[in-house]
C-alpha cells in the first residue's frame, strides 16, 4: 500500500467502459423513449394551443358577426318604430280631419235645421197673427164700437187666443 488511494489502470478502464455501456443503454432504453414522449407531449400541447387560438379567433369573428347583426337588428327596430310612428301620426291626422269634416257637416246641417225651424216658426206666427187679426176683425165688424170698446175687444181677443194658442 503505497497510500490511501491506489490507482489500478484496469479498474479505471473497466469503470469507464461500464459508464459508457450504462450511458448507451440508458440512452437507448430511457432517454429516447422519454425524449419521444416529451416531444409527443410538446406537440400535443402545441396543437391544443393552436386549436384554442383558432377557436378564440373563430369566437371573436362570431362575436363581431353577432354584434354586427345585433346592430343591424337595432337599426331595423328603430326604422320600424319610426315608420310605425309616422303611420300612426298620419292615421291620427286622418281621424282628426274626418272628425273636423263631420263636425262641419253637422254644424251646416244644424244651421239649416235652425233656419228651417225659424222659417216654420215665422210662418206659424204669421198664420196665428193673421188668424187673430181675422177673429178681431170679425168681432169688430159684429159690434159698433168706440175707441174704449175697440181697445177692450182687442185685449179680450188677444187674451183668449193667447191662452189657447200659446199654451199648446
Amino acid at each position: 500500500m503505497a497510500g490511501l488511494i491506489e490507482l489500478n489502470v484496469w479498474q479505471i478502464i473497466f469503470n469507464i467502459g461500464n459508464t459508457v455501456i450504462l450511458f448507451l443503454a440508458l440512452r437507448h432504453f430511457l432517454f429516447k423513449p422519454v425524449k419521444s414522449f416529451m416531444d409527443e407531449r410538446t406537440n400535443s400541447i402545441q396543437e391544443s394551443i393552436d386549436e384554442a387560438e383558432e377557436k378564440n379567433r373563430e369566437a371573436e369573428r362570431l362575436g363581431e358577426e353577432y354584434k354586427r347583426k345585433l346592430d343591424l337588428a337595432h337599426e331595423e327596430g328603430r326604422e320600424i318604430v319610426k315608420n310605425s310612428t309616422r303611420h300612426a301620426e298620419r292615421k291620427a291626422e286622418e281621424i282628426v280631419n274626418a272628425a273636423r269634416e263631420d263636425a262641419q257637416r253637422m254644424k251646416v246641417k244644424a244651421h239649416k235645421d235652425i233656419e228651417l225651424e225659424k222659417a216654420n216658426a215665422s210662418k206659424s206666427i204669421k198664420g196665428e197673427v193673421a188668424s187673430i187679426a181675422v177673429m178681431a176683425a170679425g168681432k169688430i165688424i159684429n159690434k159698433t164700437i168706440d175707441a174704449d170698446t175697440n181697445r177692450n175687444l182687442i185685449d179680450e181677443v188677444i187674451n183668449e187666443i193667447g191662452d189657447e194658442r200659446w199654451s199648446s
